[in-house]
C-alpha cells in the first residue's frame, strides 16, 4: 500500500532538515520555486524523473519520500503477523496502531528486523557447518590432535615399566600436542566468531573480490567517469585482496565496471531504470548493452537495495550481491526453486518472477534471470554456460505487481521451514518450525 498523500510534506521536512533553501533545491532540480512550493504543500502530484531528481538532490531514498518512515513500520509490522498467525493480530487495523502507538510500533518493527537478521546469521552458520571447507580442516586437525593426546596418555598411564628415556619422549609429545591444540582451538574460535558475511575468511580468489564489492556496495564511485589510472589507485588500496590471482580478476572487473558505467552513464541510466520499472529487456534496447552488463549495473545502484547473483553451467554460485532480499548461502548449494537454476535450462530465454522467502510471508520481490553461452576457445570448442539474477526490492516498483501469482523459495534446504517442498535435497533444521508453516501448494499460480 503505497501513501503518496504527503510527499511534499516530506521533502518539505526533509530540505528543511538539512538546510536547504526552497530555491536551492528547485534551482538544482530545474524547476521554478514557486512550483516547488506548490509541491511542498501538496497541491501538485509528482513522481517519475523530477521526483527522482529531488530525492538525489536532498541525499534520501525515492521510498522514503513516496511513503515515509511509517510505511517501513506498516510493512515490517504486516510482516510479522504473516509470519505469526496463531497471534490472530488485527492486520486491518496496523495503520490505526502505528498512528496511536508509534514507539511501540518502532519497538515491535525493531524487533521483527532483529528477528530477520538473526534468521540470515543461522543460515549463514549453518551453510558454514556443513560446507566451509576451512572448518572443516580446522575440526579434523583438532580431532587428530585430540586422538594423539589420548594414545600417549592412554600409554603413560598403562604402562608401570615404562623406559624412562620413552617417558620423557612421551612427555614431550604430549606437551607438544596440547599446546597445538590450544592455538588450534583459539584460531577455530576466532573464525567462528567472525560478524558477517564480508569478514568470513576468504577461501578462493572470487571470493576475494566478491568480500571487496559487497564492502563497496557495488558501487565503485571514482569509475562513474574516466579518470586515468585510478583502478591502479584503487588496486592498490583495496582491502581483502590477498593472492595475486585475486587482484587480477579484480583488476578485470574493475576494468569492465568502468566500460559499462561509461555506457550507461549513473543519472540517465537511473532515471531511465525508474520509467521502465527496471524492466532489465528496455534497459539493454535502449543503451544498446547486453543483458549481463545492464544486471551489473541495476546491482551497482547506490542504495536501490539490489541484489545480483551468478551461477556458472553447473549451478555453482561464482558472485553474490549481499542482500536482504534472500539471504545467500557461501559455500553449499542454493534452493533448486531460484529462477537462476530455470534459466540455465533454456540459454537466452529471459526469466521473470515473483517470489517470496519461506520465512518472510508477504514480503515479495520481483526476480529477473537469464543464461547466457559463451565461446572463450572458438566455436570449434564447447560452450561455457554462466546464469544471472537480479532481485528488485519491492519499494522500486508499482504495487500492482505483486498482486498476481508468486513463487515461494527458501535459501537452503537445511534452513527452509517449507514442509512440502518437492525439491527438497535435505531434511531440515527447522522441523518443528515446518508443523507451523503454511500448508497448500508450494507455488501459487504461474510464478
Amino acid at each position: 500500500m503505497v501513501r503518496t498523500a504527503l510527499t511534499g510534506t516530506r521533502i518539505r521536512e526533509r530540505r528543511t532538515m538539512i538546510g536547504l533553501r526552497q530555491s536551492d533545491v528547485a534551482a538544482q532540480v530545474e524547476i521554478s520555486p514557486s512550483y516547488l512550493n506548490l509541491i511542498e504543500h501538496n497541491r501538485r502530484r509528482i513522481g517519475g524523473a523530477l521526483l527522482s531528481r529531488i530525492a538525489r538532490v536532498l541525499g534520501v531514498d525515492v521510498s522514503l519520500l513516496t511513503q515515509g518512515v511509517e510505511t517501513e513500520q506498516i510493512n515490517q509490522l504486516s510482516e510479522a503477523a504473516s509470519a505469526y498467525s496463531a497471534s490472530s493480530a488485527e492486520v486491518d487495523k496496523v495503520d490505526e496502531f502505528v498512528g496511536r502507538f508509534p514507539g511501540w510500533a518502532a519497538l515491535i518493527a525493531a524487533q521483527q528486523r532483529q528477528i530477520v537478521s538473526l534468521e540470515n546469521r543461522v543460515a549463514g552458520l549453518v551453510d558454514r557447518m556443513a560446507h566451509d571447507p576451512f572448518l572443516s580442516a580446522s575440526l579434523h586437525d583438532l580431532l587428530s590432535k585430540v586422538s594423539s593426546i589420548q594414545s600417549t596418555a592412554s600409554i603413560l598411564a598403562e604402562t608401570e615399566d615404562l623406559d624412562e628415556n620413552w617417558r620423557q619422549r612421551f612427555q614431550r609429545n604430549l606437551h607438544a600436542d596440547s599446546g597445538k591444540l590450544a592455538k588450534g582451538a583459539a584460531a577455530l574460535v576466532t573464525y567462528l566468531d567472525s560478524e558477517g558475511e564480508a569478514e568470513l575468511r576468504a577461501v578462493s580468489p572470487q571470493e576475494e573480490l566478491e568480500a571487496f564489492l559487497n564492502a563497496t556496495g557495488f558501487h565503485i564511485a571514482g569509475l562513474e567517469k574516466s579518470v586515468p589510472d585510478l583502478i591502479d589507485v584503487l588496486m592498490e588500496k583495496a582491502q581483502g585482496f590477498e593472492s595475486d590471482a585475486g587482484r587480477g580478476i579484480g583488476r578485470a572487473y574493475l576494468e569492465r565496471y568502468r566500460t559499462e558505467a561509461l555506457a550507461m552513464p549513473l543519472d540517465e541510466f537511473r532515471d531511465a531504470a525508474q520509467r521502465v520499472a527496471f524492466d532489465p529487456a528496455h534497459l539493454s534496447e535502449q543503451f544498446g548493452a547486453s543483458i549481463p552488463a545492464v544486471f551489473r549495473r541495476l546491482a551497482s545502484l547506490p542504495g536501490a537495495r539490489i541484489g545480483l547473483v551468478s551461477c556458472d553451467g553447473a549451478g555453482a554460485l561464482t558472485l553474490r550481491k549481499t542482500t536482504d532480499l534472500l539471504p545467500l548461502p557461501r559455500f553449499g548449494s542454493a534452493c533448486a526453486l531460484w529462477p537462476i537454476y530455470r534459466a540455465l535450462t533454456r540459454p537466452m530465454a529471459p526469466v521473470r518472477a515473483v517470489l517470496e522467502h519461506a520465512s518472510r510471508p508477504g514480503e515479495r520481490f520481483l526476480c529477473y534471470a537469464m543464461a547466457h553461452a559463451h565461446y572463450p576457445a572458438g566455436f570449434s570448442a564447447s560452450a561455457v554456460y554462466e546464469a544471472s539474477m537480479i532481485l528488485i526490492p519491492n519499494t522500486l516498483v508499482e504495487q500492482s505487481v505483486y498482486a498476481g501469482p508468486f513463487t515461494r523459495i527458501g535459501t537452503t534446504c537445511r534452513v527452509c521451514p517449507l514442509p512440502d517442498c518437492a525439491a527438497r535435497r535435505d531434511p531440515s533444521i527447522l522441523g518443528d518450525l515446518q508443523a507451523d508453516a503454511p500448508q497448500g501448494a508450494l507455488t501459487r499460480g504461474a510464478g
